[in-house]
């Protein structure tokens, strides 16, 4: 069999696709009817899961899981635009971290909104300028992002989704080679991540200029040619700036977690994680017997992190926790019930993590 004939097998399986794909995106407008008629959200990161999990099962390869959900979160996003156009908030500027994250969640046909700060994009949503905001909320190297915390505690948006994201940066730039280059943009925190590649192919000893974002590194660099970019991929695609080397940070294992928040709850799923926050009495033993409810309830926690309560004076902290299961669980009802005052709910959620 030749080349012309493999394209041509090709070509009748894209003509089948793309009227399956058709026949999908009219069915999902007959969904998105339903939903509008009954008030439904139209993102339901739960059913997604399903989805995904039911075509992992029934495959017979060669696509991989990752394979499989890279296609068909992409397809979601795109049967979610017929059901109702989105519009997403997101911590910018365009090609950030948290871009791509976005872009992950609700793809290419999405309207996208970048700000310039977290309560920005929080305020976007409550205005309704943004159906959904994108923001992160940790680091497993840096820790928890401090500003989200303070603007949950203040939101009635909940999350309603979680993505961790490996973050990789790329060593970017139009000059014709290493020794071409003169100067080096990206954030502080970046030329940090990335300190052993740098040495490695002795760039430590040329001009590092620091900007605000790497978004704007990749930005300097597509006008510089004597000069290269330490950037994400999505930026580095965004100013058209060709990648030399990819993933130069010095640990590959780093991850940022970042929510989705809207103004819908989530159905269960079955494998749910619930976040909350609690202000606690400030006596000996309050977090203690607070925590002891949980494990009598056999609940497991996964995560904590104190917080000052920064509409308190003094010294007085939130305590924010995540935990397994959904807030419409009998056992998680009765927890709730039991510390109604002190308890701020979050969202329940899908756990991705």
């Amino acid at each position: 069999m030749n080349l012309e004939e493999l394209r041509r097998q090709i070509d009748a399986i894209d003509d089948k696709l793309l009227k399956l794909l058709n026949e999908r995106i009219q069915v999902v407008q007959k969904v998105g009817e339903f939903k509008h008629r009954t008030g439904t959200a139209i993102y339901r990161p739960e059913r997604e899961k399903e989805i995904i999990e039911r075509l992992v099962k029934e495959n017979e390869g060669p696509l991989t899981k990752e394979a499989i959900e890279a296609i068909f979160l992409e397809i979601f996003a795109v049967a979610r635009n017929f059901e109702q156009p989105q519009r997403v908030a997101y911590l910018g500027p365009e090609g950030s971290f948290t871009h791509q994250a976005a872009e992950n969640r609700f793809g290419a046909m999405s309207e996208y909104i970048p700000l310039h700060s977290i309560p920005a994009v929080f305020k976007a949503v409550h205005a309704d300028r943004a159906r959904f905001a994108v923001v992160p909320i940790e680091n497993n190297s840096n820790g928890f992002v401090g500003e989200t915390l303070d603007e949950l505690a203040k939101t009635d948006l909940k999350i309603v989704a979680e993505l961790y994201m490996p973050i990789h940066h790329s060593f970017v730039t139009k000059a014709p080679s290493l020794q071409a280059i003169k100067r080096i943009y990206s954030k502080d925190i970046a030329f940090n991540q990335c300190r052993s590649f740098l040495l490695e192919h002795e760039l430590d000893t040329i001009d590092y200029v620091p900007v605000e974002s790497t978004a704007k590194a990749a930005r300097l660099a597509a006008e510089d040619l004597e000069s290269a970019a330490i950037c994400s991929h999505i930026a580095a695609k965004l100013y058209r700036v060709p990648i030399m080397f990819e993933n130069i940070e010095d640990n590959h294992k780093n991850r940022t977690r970042f929510i989705i928040l809207s103004d819908f709850e989530n159905a269960p799923s079955g494998a749910d994680k619930t976040s909350i926050l609690a202000k606690l009495s400030d006596r000996p033993g309050s977090l203690y017997e607070f925590l002891q409810s949980f494990h009598e309830a056999n609940v497991n926690l996964k995560k904590i992190e104190s917080r000052p309560a920064m509409e308190e004076s003094g010294f007085d902290y939130w305590f924010y926790i995540d935990f397994e299961g959904h807030k419409d669980e009998p056992h998680i009802r009765e927890l709730f019930e039991k510390h109604r005052d002190e308890i701020k709910y979050l969202g329940s959620y899908v756990q991705n993590g």
